[in-house]
């Protein structure tokens, strides 16, 4: 394929904006053709980054499905619950797939994606950007090339960040599981897929897994604190005040994530901000919200050939989303602060220190809060699609459903509160 790769968004958001800004940075590689998405100024705004002719723009992406096949691939970033539709619909219109994670908020729903995409015979890539981290990658090298010999442990920790998981799972979309999802499905997927990864061909055989809601409810209110973070008497004392989430963001510039996300209809400014915060769900007090999502969980996983791995997720803690990683195999060990990868061998007891460099461009990973991962796997997507190789797509859709039935299975352990045996899970 020499002319671009022709891509429609299903979803103008957050994600859709980011993955389709790839076409902004290489307009010879992709250009974005079509947009749906219920919000005006959400698909204005990407209509005009574009230059989209106005008979591609479309509030239902029921109606551009109906429409002849105009485009090569399409990108779904419509709210969870909303994936497994429009996914099977495009995939048997004969669009390749770039879905957003989760894949969808079932089991059954993610079996039925993958089905689609294959019985249609398009290609299917899920949101996994932590994949395509280039130190996050090179990890997946390194076990495979034998650095530490046979893996034998994988602890691994996603601290959310005190007031990013306030922003998302206390106020935010993600914060009501009848709404969404549940934590580990929205936020730690892409967790238990880089383990689940790691382990090679090697299969999970039983997971346990424990969490909670902790501290955001109204018995951990503190006394004088009013409902609204805006005419609270307390809130200077608030770590989690929107005030300071928000308000003080846009006094000092800054217009991206967080802040986009509570003015969908407008520009962020000091006016807009404030009567977002005023009227919306993202100026009430966290302990005063409708949020039922685990703020802190743990996976415990035993592999086929006695390899274990534990997962945690803190809701309460500095970082934002820097995972931490430590491998521990027969010949070394291998740890990851998410910026270099450091492995120590046991003959010469030394260590080797690798820090592959993102060559992703400083715009596209001023947008994204992964690190230039996006834009790796809009580079190995589109790629994929112009030159027909799936094999270009790291998350692609047999190994990434049978990371999200390990979730689903995870979260059952939490729930009826025993072992579960895994069993198959590619026939489940």
């Amino acid at each position: 394929m020499t002319s671009p790769v022709r891509l429609i968004v299903v979803g103008a958001g957050c994600r859709g904006e980011i993955y389709s800004s790839f076409g902004s940075i290489h307009p010879e590689r992709l250009k974005v053709v079509g947009v749906a998405d219920p919000r005006k100024f959400a698909r204005t705004k990407l209509q005009q980054q574009h230059n989209i002719v106005d008979e591609n723009i479309f509030e239902d992406w029921h109606t551009m499905v109906e429409r002849e096949k105009f485009a090569d691939a399409v990108a779904i970033c419509t709210p969870d619950r909303l994936h497994k539709e429009p996914a099977v619909a495009f995939a048997k219109k004969g669009y390749h797939v770039l879905l957003e994670k989760p894949m969808a908020t079932t089991a059954e729903d993610c079996t039925a994606i993958v089905e689609a995409c294959t019985q249609s015979g398009v290609m299917l890539s899920v949101g996994h950007v932590l994949r395509y981290d280039p130190v996050i990658h090179n990890i997946k090298e390194l076990i495979d090339a034998g650095a530490i010999g046979d893996v034998m442990h994988i602890q691994h920790l996603e601290p959310v960040g005190f007031w990013h998981f306030a922003h998302s799972f206390v106020r935010g979309n993600w914060r009501n599981e009848e709404e969404s999802s549940f934590a580990l499905l929205a936020k730690s997927c892409h967790d238990i897929d880089l383990i689940h990864h790691w382990a090679g061909a090697r299969r999970c055989l039983k997971v346990t897994s424990f969490g909670s809601v902790s501290h955001f409810g109204k018995k951990d209110k503190p006394a004088g604190a009013g409902n609204h973070c805006l005419d609270c008497s307390i809130e200077a004392d608030c770590p989690y005040s929107a005030r300071k989430i928000y308000m003080d963001r846009v006094k000092q510039g800054n217009t991206g994530w967080p802040v986009s996300v509570i003015c969908p209809n407008s520009f962020p400014d000091i006016e807009s901000v404030t009567e977002a915060l005023e009227t919306g769900p993202y100026g009430r007090c966290v302990y005063e919200c409708d949020n039922d999502v685990c703020s802190n969980q743990v996976v415990n996983m035993e592999f086929e050939g006695g390899l274990t791995a534990a997962f945690s997720m803190v809701a309460f803690t500095e970082e934002i989303c820097k995972r931490k990683t430590t491998i521990y195999g027969s010949k070394g060990e291998l740890s990851c602060d998410g910026h270099e990868v450091r492995v120590f061998d046991f003959l010469t007891q030394r260590s080797t220190k690798h820090s592959p460099l993102s060559g992703a461009p400083r715009r596209f990973m001023s947008m994204s809060g992964h690190g230039g991962a996006d834009y790796y796997l809009m580079d190995a997507f589109v790629s994929a699609v112009a030159n027909n190789d799936p094999s270009l797509i790291r998350s692609g859709p047999e190994e990434t459903l049978l990371s999200h039935l390990l979730v689903f299975e995870a979260e059952r352990s939490r729930l009826e509160g025993r072992v579960v045996y895994c069993g198959d899970l590619g026939h489940r």
